[in-house]
C-alpha cells in the first residue's frame, strides 16, 4: 500500500486546532445522492488522497495512508431550511487532522427547501485552490465534462537539509515562515467565538484605496487596503496592551506561481505565510496608507527563496523537535494578531451538480482572530471571528 509523505507545510495543519477547510453550499433543488456518490467515486480516481488517514511512520513523520474509510459520506435530513436554520453547524461535519481520523467528510442534508452539501477536508491535504479544484472537478464529472487534471508533486516540496543546522528559534519561525511558535494549540470550547460581519461596497473599496494610495508611493491593491482596515479595526479590541506590544497581521500566499518546482495545478497545500507587525501605540496612530504599505511589503517578500526558506525551516524544526512541535505553530499571533484570508473570488458558478449553482454558502472556521474576505453583492464582506468577550 503506497504511502504519501507530507510536505513541511502540511504538518502545520495536523494535530489539535489544525483548521480544516469546511464549507456548506445550499441548493434550491434536491441533489440526487446516488448521482453524487457515483460521480464522487469517479472524482477520487483523480484525487485519491482525499480517501486517506494520517499514519505515523517515524517519531517525527506522518504519511497519508490510503483507506476505504478515509472519506466519510453521510446523508441526513433536517426540518429546517438553510436560510431559516438557527444552527448552521448542523450542515457540516468538520474533520480532525489527527492520526487515524478520516481526512475528508461529505455531508448531504436534505431539507424542505432543497439540499445542503457540506464538505470538510483536512488543511494538511488541501489549500483553498485545491479544495475548490476538487469540488469543481466533482461537479464537472457529475455533468460528464472533462476536468483540469491535478498534479501530485508533494515530494518536490520536501527540501534536503544539508550541513549542520543550529537550533531553530521562535524568531526564526516568524522571520522565515511568517508563523508563530508559541503555546500548544487548543480546541476551542463551544461559544468561544462569535462572528462579526462588515459589508464593504465597491464604492467604499474605491474610496479606501484612494485614501491609502494618497500617502503611499508604491501601488497598492484592494486586498492590501482591506487587510490594513481589518488590522486596525479589530486587533486593538483583543490585543494585550501592557508595555506597548507588537501587533501582527498574517496573510497566506499561494506559492504555485513563484515556485518552479510544482505545477500550477498542484494538488495539496501550497501555502506560505507573510506577516507584518507594528507596535500597539503606532497601530492606533497609523494611517490606512501606512498599514497598507506594511502589508504590501510583507506580500512582496513571498518569492521563491522565501518559500524554500519557509519549507526548510519547518522541516528542520520538526526534525529537531518531533511531531509535537507542529501543534505549537500558529497562523496568527495567539494574543495580538489576526490572520486575513482573501477568498473573494470563490468559483461558486462551477459547483453545479445538475440542479443549478448554490444560492447560498457558509464558510466555517475554528481560528480565533481569523478573518475572511468573502464575495458579496456589490463588493465584499469581511467576516471576523472574535473572542466572545471582545
Amino acid at each position: 500500500m503506497k504511502l504519501t509523505p507530507l510536505a513541511p507545510i502540511d504538518y502545520a495543519f495536523t494535530g489539535v486546532g489544525s483548521h480544516p477547510i469546511t464549507f456548506a453550499f445550499a441548493y434550491e433543488d434536491t441533489l440526487d445522492p446516488i448521482h453524487l456518490r457515483d460521480s464522487l467515486e469517479k472524482t477520487l480516481i483523480h484525487f485519491p488522497l482525499l480517501r486517506s488517514r494520517l499514519i505515523r511512520v517515524a517519531a517525527d513523520a506522518y504519511a497519508f495512508l490510503p483507506a476505504e474509510d478515509g472519506l466519510i459520506f453521510e446523508i441526513t435530513q433536517s426540518s429546517e431550511t438553510f436560510s431559516d436554520a438557527a444552527d448552521l453547524d448542523q450542515f457540516v461535519s468538520p474533520v480532525a487532522s489527527t492520526e487515524g481520523q478520516p481526512l475528508t467528510r461529505v455531508k448531504l442534508t436534505q431539507t424542505p427547501g432543497g439540499s445542503v452539501l457540506g464538505v470538510s477536508i483536512s488543511h494538511a491535504l488541501v489549500d483553498g485552490f485545491s479544495y475548490f479544484h476538487v469540488l469543481s472537478s466533482w461537479a464537472r464529472i457529475a455533468g460528464g465534462a472533462r476536468i483540469l487534471e491535478p498534479a501530485h508533486q508533494r515530494d518536490a516540496l520536501i527540501p534536503e537539509l544539508t550541513g549542520r543546522q543550529g537550533p531553530i528559534t521562535a524568531e526564526d519561525v516568524l522571520a522565515r515562515c511568517g508563523l508563530f511558535w508559541d503555546e500548544r494549540r487548543r480546541d476551542l470550547p463551544d461559544g468561544a467565538l462569535r462572528e462579526e460581519r462588515t459589508h464593504i461596497p465597491k464604492a467604499q473599496m474605491k474610496h479606501l484605496l484612494q485614501e491609502a494610495q494618497a500617502t503611499c508611493q508604491i501601488p497598492l491593491t484592494n486586498n492590501d487596503v482591506i487587510t490594513a482596515f481589518v488590522w486596525k479595526k479589530y486587533v486593538p479590541r483583543w490585543s494585550e496592551r501592557d508595555n506597548n506590544p507588537l501587533t501582527y497581521v498574517t496573510l497566506p500566499f499561494d506559492f504555485r506561481r513563484p515556485l518552479k518546482a510544482i505545477s500550477r495545478t498542484f494538488f495539496g497545500c501550497a501555502l506560505c505565510f507573510v506577516t507584518a507587525s507594528l507596535d500597539y501605540e503606532s497601530l492606533l496612530r497609523a494611517s490606512l496608507g501606512d498599514l497598507a504599505l506594511l502589508v504590501r511589503q510583507a506580500v512582496g517578500r513571498a518569492k521563491e527563496d522565501y518559500v524554500w526558506g519557509s519549507l526548510q525551516t519547518l522541516e528542520g524544526l520538526r526534525r529537531q523537535r518531533g511531531l509535537g512541535v507542529m501543534e505549537e505553530i500558529h497562523v496568527r499571533h495567539p494574543r495580538s494578531g489576526i490572520a486575513v484570508t482573501n477568498i473573494s473570488r470563490l468559483p461558486i458558478q462551477g459547483l453545479d451538480f445538475g440542479t443549478g449553482v448554490p444560492t447560498r454558502f457558509q464558510a466555517y472556521t475554528q481560528i480565533l482572530g481569523g478573518a475572511g474576505i468573502m464575495p458579496a453583492q456589490d463588493g465584499v464582506e469581511v467576516r471576523v471571528f472574535l473572542p466572545d468577550s471582545a
